[in-house]
């Protein structure tokens, strides 16, 4: 019947289709049909089915007579698995490869699927050594192969962090990835030596090339090598504190994942952009996307930890959550082998205990995350926020070690963002006119950037100056624009700390309600209605040319967003399709 089927499929109209069901009728190995299935997996994988791509390609290594074409293609459908997310049949797809004939490539290429597996299942410290000793078993036959597993080995060793295994230290990466043979000037090539300039040489010495890094990181870039280079642009951006970057290329990395069905990296893209938006003030946005994550894990079994909404708690003030968070974070980062939590876990705390006004406990933090050496965003971070615990409960000497820390490192960069933060701080440990110009350029330059959070601080910091110095209506006037940004966002900690200085002028607070209403995205709209239609899920696959996983997955969104349980109740939640009015 599959066969009869296959030959009565038009090969034009629709040739996967008519591939799958010869690949079925196949009794025994065949070279014609493999190679259709192969092509068949070139084609899902462009119109983002990476998971269909994986299924094609693990039914053609069944089909394959030779042996060393079927290792390539069990390895290329292992690393197809990995970025699906579909990381079950992975480790028998290695097998099958290791059972080739085996040339050095081929050898090379297994040790790095089996570490960018580990790498997306555990993030942990495990996944360094594996990673760093497949590149250099690549770099002798495959440079740019084993550049790009340099760079993954990068990201493993930013998750482990302070925990990471002797040589496996985000520096000691770096370093071994500088010193492989020179290769042309790729985005990946001047990240690792943008990086490894940073640890040498120190902050300065790495901006410059890593600024290169990121203008090579463009949109003109293949779609794997984007999805590959996207984790390190982020850090890199955040690094370099360009919000602009960091806002491009956080938005690109989801939509490419989204559209490519890279269920694998769709987690760590989501958990990057959360902290985009938490940066730009879009709480309510941050919070949807860290939804989605949640869906995106319990769809994958690929989990990446609560750091994002750790993050999300203290900047909005939840003491409760957030501290209940940061707890796990501490207990159970150590047994996961991710220091990267235990960092971000600190600066959480700073961030909490800033927010609530409470000084000498984000004192602490702010110095044990300052001072994580095997971190890249959380150490400047958070100087930021010990300059503030300590200029308030007078650790003078404190606040200005890491003023000279910050501003080495706003000098280098140049941005407004990092200069506009380095002015406020700056300002905390200054006083009379100076103080208030620095304040006021403060407010000025974040004012240009994206970086809300920053500006509402400015202002209430500045507003705090002003009352002190009995100045009440000219204090008000900062306490005003603090309490709107805060409120408007969700920051609560830090606007009824704003709410608290105007009452302390005379001036009546008000209370905001924040709207938090979120809307279906147009593919989750359609998969919804089909839903509700009654259409299964593996026919809604079929239909729009994506995995039955990948449905499930958006289905768990729509339900979180419309507050529903069920499919069956798509039909009374679901706004009227729109239609298009004619045209005479």
């Amino acid at each position: 019947m599959h066969r009869a089927l296959g030959e009565a499929t038009d090969q034009d109209a629709d040739p996967d289709r008519r591939a799958w069901h010869l690949a079925e009728a196949a009794a025994e190995p065949d070279e014609e049909v493999a190679a259709e299935l192969v092509r068949s997996a070139e084609r899902a994988r462009a119109r983002g089915g990476l998971a269909a791509a994986a299924s094609f390609l693990e039914r053609a290594v069944a089909l394959t007579p030779d042996r060393s074409l079927r290792a390539d293609r069990a390895l290329a459908a292992a690393q197809r698995s990995v970025q699906a997310g579909a990381v079950g049949a992975v480790e028998s797809l290695l097998v099958v490869a290791e059972a080739g004939v085996g040339s050095d490539l081929q050898r090379a290429r297994a040790d790095e699927v089996r570490a960018q597996l580990a790498f997306v299942t555990s993030r942990g410290r495990d996944a360094v050594p594996l990673l760093v000793n497949a590149a250099k078993r690549l770099e002798p036959i495959a440079p740019d192969i084993a550049q790009a597993t340099y760079l993954d080995a990068v990201q493993a060793a930013i998750f482990a962090g302070r925990l990471a295994t002797p040589g496996g230290a985000l520096r000691d990466v770096a370093r071994a990835a500088s010193a492989a043979p020179a290769r042309a000037p790729t985005a990946a090539g001047l990240f690792l030596e943008g990086l490894a300039a940073n640890f040498s040489h120190g902050y300065a010495a790495g901006v410059p090339i890593l600024r290169r890094a990121l203008t090579a990181f463009g949109d003109r870039i293949p779609t794997d090598e984007a999805l590959r280079g996207s984790g390190p642009a982020c850090i890199v951006a955040a690094h370099l504190w360009d919000d602009d970057a960091l806002e491009a290329v956080s938005e690109r990395w989801v939509t490419l994942c989204r559209e490519a069905g890279a269920l694998g990296d769709l987690p760590r893209a989501l958990n990057a952009r959360a902290h985009a938006l938490m940066f730009a003030g879009d709480l309510t946005g941050a919070a949807s996307l860290l939804r989605e994550l949640a869906a995106a894990s319990e769809a994958t079994g690929i989990q990446i930890g609560a750091v994002g909404n750790m993050a999300l708690a203290a900047l909005r003030g939840d003491e409760a959550e957030a501290l209940a968070l940061i707890e796990t974070s501490v207990r159970d980062a150590p047994l996961r082998g991710e220091g990267n939590r235990l960092a971000w876990a600190e600066l959480a705390n700073a961030v909490l205990n800033n927010g609530l006004g409470r000084h000498m406990e984000a004192l602490a933090s702010a110095e044990r995350a300052s001072d994580d050496q095997f971190d890249l965003i959380v150490p400047s971070s958070a100087l930021a926020e010990l300059i503030e615990a300590a200029a308030r409960t007078g650790m003078s000497d404190t606040a200005a070690d890491a003023y000279a820390r910050l501003s080495e490192i706003a000098s280098a960069t140049g941005s407004q963002w990092a200069m506009g933060v380095e002015a406020r701080s700056r300002a905390l440990a200054s006083h009379g006119e100076l103080a208030e110009d620095l304040y006021r350029e403060a407010i000025e330059r974040l004012a240009r950037t994206r970086a809300r959070v920053e500006l509402g601080r400015a202002h209430l910091l500045y507003g705090e100056w002003l009352r002190r110095k009995r100045r009440r209506v000219d204090a008000r006037g900062q306490l005003r624009a603090a309490h709107e940004i805060f409120t408007t966002m969700g920051a609560e900690a830090f606007a009824g700390r704003a709410g608290r200085e105007l009452l302390a002028t005379g001036e009546h607070v008000r209370k905001r309600v924040v709207e938090t209403r979120e809307d279906l995205t147009a593919q989750e709209a359609h998969i919804a209605r089909l839903a509700g239609d009654g259409v299964s899920n593996a026919e809604i696959a079929t239909r729009l040319f994506i995995s039955r996983r990948t449905v499930e997955y958006h289905l768990n969104k729509v339900f979180t967003k419309l507050g529903i349980s069920s499919r069956h109740q798509l039909d009374a939640v679901l706004p009227p399709e729109p239609t298009t009015a004619a045209v005479s």
